[in-house]
């Protein structure tokens, strides 16, 4: 059963979110604040995180920064406001997915699903193929879903670990921003090319705070991207 970390102050919606998710036999564990909710986050083992942008003693997004620091449990918002500032502000601290109120629970249940289908996405346990592969300065563990860079294992989402991954899979050739959007997001209709733009903003920032120096990700104005490896 998928075990889900819920926050959420108003009690209405909550109810509501918990007895829908229940139904779809997903177990809810629901927090009214955002620090109950990553003390929840530290101690127990929780598939993802629905963090309401509002809480009332710190935000959603402060939540998932501080989350972010020790986990790179799956987060989904859910706000008020439907800004597409709002939107990129959630993506780029380390967001699977937003919704915007009011919204169908039942649509809920379906994104969690879409997100952790994301995580079913590596291949089965193979005997005799090593459990990860070097690749210049980069280690991508494809049975856990992590790659590391330089010794250091990257804090990734799932979106930026399959945004990495893909531009690993052929060292030094241009994807498209389209290309990208239809391999990594096929499951998420509504975002646009500015969603790659983001996730390669925030890939960047992660390599460079392990390697200051080096800037591994290429940008091809008018084509798109690619990665050079870097030696370890």
């Amino acid at each position: 059963m998928l075990n889900i970390l819920l926050a959420e102050d108003e009690s209405a919606i909550a109810d509501t979110i918990v007895y829908a998710l229940n139904s779809e036999g997903i177990q809810v564990h629901h927090c009214l604040l955002g620090s109950a909710a990553l003390q929840q986050a530290r101690a127990g083992r929780f598939d993802l995180a629905v963090l309401d942008v509002g809480l009332p003693d710190m935000s959603g997004f402060d939540v998932c920064r501080e989350l972010r620091k020790f986990s790179s449990l799956p987060v989904i918002f859910l706000t008020a406001r439907g800004s597409e500032i709002d939107r990129l502000i959630g993506l780029e601290i380390g967001a699977d997915d937003y919704m915007v109120k009011p919204f169908s629970p039942r649509e809920l249940a379906a994104r969690i699903r879409v997100v952790l289908r994301r995580l079913g996405q590596a291949p089965a346990a193979d005997a005799s193929a090593p459990a990860a592969s070097a690749l210049g300065a980069f280690e991508v563990d494809q049975i856990g879903m992590r790659i590391r860079y330089a010794g250091q294992t990257l804090q990734l989402t799932r979106y930026e670990y399959l945004l990495l991954k893909m531009l690993l899979s052929r060292p030094g050739g241009i994807f498209t921003r389209n290309q990208l959007m239809d391999s990594i997001w096929r499951d998420a209709p509504d975002s646009t090319d500015r969603t790659v733009d983001t996730h390669v903003k925030t890939l960047r920032i992660k390599l460079k705070a392990v390697t200051p120096a080096a800037d591994p990700i290429h940008t091809h104005r008018g084509l798109g991207y690619s990665l050079e490896l870097a030696t370890p």
